[in-house]
């Protein structure tokens, strides 16, 4: 129905207007939406575990102790010299913790947002004072003037700190105390501090650097923003939808999963949009009306991108399968995002290609194409899935390109080509065992320095840190000897105590003498199991582990939880997803392409040798991270999501390839067809590759060693597959095997009409 009103004028300009107004308008409501996407994160870990996971359960049973769940800051002052604090300071810090209550907060004070008391903790070294905030936890992620209660708090205790003492992490001030405000309300807020990137200076360098190559490749200096604000309303789109959904709570948004739906919808929507402007611009040449380029270039262009654009959404929503709610939703927030940029791809694009009618062509000035003087060739099948790109030039010139001499190169001398480049791939795919991604302690999840993870360090060094978020042990009234004795021989637990209903500071620096038994609940009993190390640390974690199979020894019924245990299911379920979901992201994409290409062998193909590259950029980024930048471990979300988005997105370049090999194949032959097919696709396809591997390169501006190791991991295996899998070992492979390449399809039982002379026919239009 489209393409029928290309061919009338007035039903074109009605088209074109309807398309635009609505885009327009869309574009105004998106975009308040994306700036409102901060609002609907939920960045709590707890909150992506399934109810089955240990933890979880234990903290249901948990509830059950207390009156109240708390959200802890924690509030470090020491000494600048390092001396011991002196009663005057001690003094003033007590008066400091007394007045914290009574600070003003939304036309009340932050008493009534605490469970508690605020009282002032000399450290048992005498070195240190700790001050514990009881932040009440069910109210901490609700939002004040769009923030949350969290980030707040902790802004207004350090803004205090400064007023009231004079004390900062750099300064010391008349007290002579510095301060630190870390805990785990410090650490959230320190979060979304670093995500609050995501809205302004991550798309300002990704659509800076993607201008740039645009720039570049067109030549032009209107045509580069068109295809921005094609990617910028696709991204008020995306993000409409995914807040609107995760406002209902059909979905779980965190600020990986906007970052990396920026990132996606902007280098998607970029690529299909040098796909379909490569193949207009060539059929301008051919075309006295843009609108008849358009219709022809339109047609060509939808199967090829809609299917990589559909085997990238398959292998997303192959993530609902994840155990964390965190990975099973951002299946579906990066399929939205895809979604978004086919759709303003296909339909805003062009609306705004054809909006000066005849004039269209001033877009691409001053390099505009004009028709040419020849009648174009007769037209011909539009091949099962006619690829998005240039003809093979009938003008004798683009034989002589850059892409027409390399693909030429590679048919002489396929086979070494595509052995050598299999070698390659596979000595850096040979340290995929050394890359690390056992689990990451908070404390180095942030690139630069933060004030909760200094204070985190100082906050250790003076106190039982573990004290502070215990590991919590559910378990049998009449196991509770046994468990505690257990708990205690286990190395790095510091104590394990029974819950008796007492309050008071790490360590029992403070408090009244607790009651003499524990408290029962259900004929079950709580103890808290103090580690050495911090509960955010990585060290904690592998206690907790311990600690679970020593008490099931004792205990098969006990539920060991607390934060240290949280994470550790996070990372046994990410170890899980990567087992689980890999292979059927696999199977799915090596389905879809089998039925794309019309053969197994092709299928085949094309999943190894992407399989081959995202071992080799994971080989690769074990080096880098380990033995260059010296890198913590990764945790195991990192390969999944380097896996699906690499995948998905890198075979998309074999896809634009191949289909169009294909295409040319059923005029030619294989050998000949794979020379032509790369000669008309480099240029393009290249530039798709640069603008993706650029764009997810911008994930690192966001200081945090989750998303820097996933930028380099896509941003370096795209560039893997554009220049090395898509470029050498595809179409040296293809070109060796030759016909046997299409099997069981009838191309494979097609003579071969030529090895080396893709260049000397006009090629196949439609």
């Amino acid at each position: 129905m489209m393409l029928s009103m290309l061919r009338n004028p007035v039903a074109r300009a009605v088209a074109v207007a309807v398309v635009l107004v609505f885009w327009l308008g869309l574009g105004s409501v998106g975009g308040m939406a994306q700036g409102r996407l901060s609002q609907v994160q939920t960045n709590d870990s707890a909150a992506f575990l399934p109810s089955s996971a240990q933890s979880t359960r234990a903290a249901e049973a948990a509830r059950d102790f207390v009156d109240t769940q708390t959200l802890p800051a924690l509030v470090v002052l020491a000494p600048a010299d390092g001396q011991k604090v002196t009663d005057q300071q001690v003094q003033a810090v007590a008066r400091f913790a007394a007045d914290v209550p009574t600070l003003p907060f939304d036309g009340g004070t932050w008493g009534d947002r605490l469970t508690g008391d605020v009282v002032a903790v000399p450290s048992q070294d005498g070195a240190a004072i700790l001050v514990p905030v009881p932040l009440d936890a069910t109210a901490a992620e609700r939002l004040v003037d769009d923030e949350s209660l969290t980030k707040l708090l902790v802004a207004d205790l350090r803004t205090a700190l400064a007023d009231d003492l004079g004390a900062t992490p750099t300064q010391a001030g008349t007290l002579g105390l510095h301060a630190w405000v870390t805990g785990p309300a410090g650490f959230v807020s320190d979060l979304g501090t670093a995500f609050a990137g995501i809205d302004g200076l991550l798309l300002l360098v990704a659509l800076g650097a993607v201008l740039l190559i645009l720039v570049v490749v067109y030549r032009s200096p209107f045509l580069p923003f068109v295809v921005i604000l094609t990617a910028v309303f696709a991204l008020a789109l995306a993000g409409l939808v995914v807040y609107e959904l995760a406002d209902a709570g059909i979905l779980v948004l965190n600020g990986q999963a906007q970052g990396i739906l920026s990132i996606l919808v902007v280098g998607a929507a970029v690529d299909y949009s040098l796909l379909l402007v490569a193949r207009y611009r060539e059929e301008l040449r051919h075309a006295e009306h843009p609108a008849d380029a358009m219709r022809v270039a339109w047609r060509q262009t939808l199967e090829p991108v809609a299917a990589s654009a559909g085997t990238v959404v398959a292998g997303l929503l192959c993530l609902l399968l994840s155990d964390l709610a965190s990975n099973r939703s951002l299946g579906p927030v990066a399929a939205i995002g895809i979604a978004a940029a086919l759709l303003a791809a296909l339909t805003f694009l062009p609306a705004v290609l054809l909006v000066a009618g005849r004039r269209s062509r001033a877009l691409f000035w001053p390099r505009a194409p004009r028709p040419v003087t020849t009648p174009a060739p007769a037209a011909a099948t539009h091949g099962e899935h006619a690829a998005a790109l240039p003809p093979a030039a009938a003008d004798p010139s683009e034989g002589s390109g850059i892409w027409a001499r390399w693909a030429r190169f590679v048919a002489r001398r396929a086979r070494p080509v595509w052995l050598v480049s299999a070698a390659v791939l596979l000595v850096a795919a040979a340290f995929v065992p050394t890359f690390r991604a056992s689990g990451t302690s908070q404390t180095d999840v942030f690139l630069t320095p933060v004030d909760s993870v200094a204070g985190e360090k100082v906050l250790a060094e003076h106190f039982p840190a573990g004290a502070v978020q215990p590991a919590v042990v559910i378990v049998a009234q009449d196991e509770l000897d046994a468990v505690v004795a257990a708990a205690t021989d286990v190395e790095g637990v510091a104590s394990a105590t029974p819950y008796t209903g007492a309050t008071g500071a790490p360590g029992g620096a403070a408090g009244g003498a607790p009651p003499a038994e524990p408290v029962v609940v259900d004929g079950r009993v709580r103890v808290d199991v103090a580690t050495q190390a911090p509960s955010d640390s990585q060290e904690a974690v592998d206690t907790v582990a311990d600690l679970r199979d020593a008490v099931v020894a004792v205990a098969p019924d006990a539920l060991v939880g607390g934060p240290a245990a949280q994470t550790l299911d996070t990372q046994v379920a990410g170890a899980r997803d990567l087992r689980v979901i890999v292979p059927v992201v696999l199977t799915v994409i090596l389905l879809i392409l089998m039925l794309l290409l019309r053969s197994v062998v092709a299928g085949l193909l094309l999943m190894g040798a992407n399989v081959l590259s995202f071992a080799a950029a994971i080989g690769v980024s074990a080096i880098v991270f380990d033995h260059v930048l010296d890198l913590p471990s990764a945790d195991p979300v990192v390969p999944l999501y380097g896996f699906v988005f690499l995948v998905a997105l890198g075979v998309d370049y074999s896809i634009f390839l191949m289909t169009r090999v294909r295409e040319e194949s059923a005029a030619v032959g294989t050998r000949a067809g794979v020379v032509r097919g790369l000669a008309v696709t480099g240029g393009v396809i290249t530039s798709a590759g640069l603008v993706l591997a650029t764009t997810f390169a911008a994930l690192s501006v966001i200081p945090l060693l989750f998303m820097a190791q996933l930028a380099f991991i896509v941003a370096f295996g795209v560039l893997l597959d554009t220049f090395v899998v898509r470029s050498l070992l595809v179409p040296g492979l293809v070109h060796d095997l030759g016909a046997r390449t299409w099997w069981p399809s009838a191309l494979a039982r097609r003579p071969e009409h030529g090895t080396h002379a893709a260049a000397d026919a006009p090629a196949r239009r439609s």
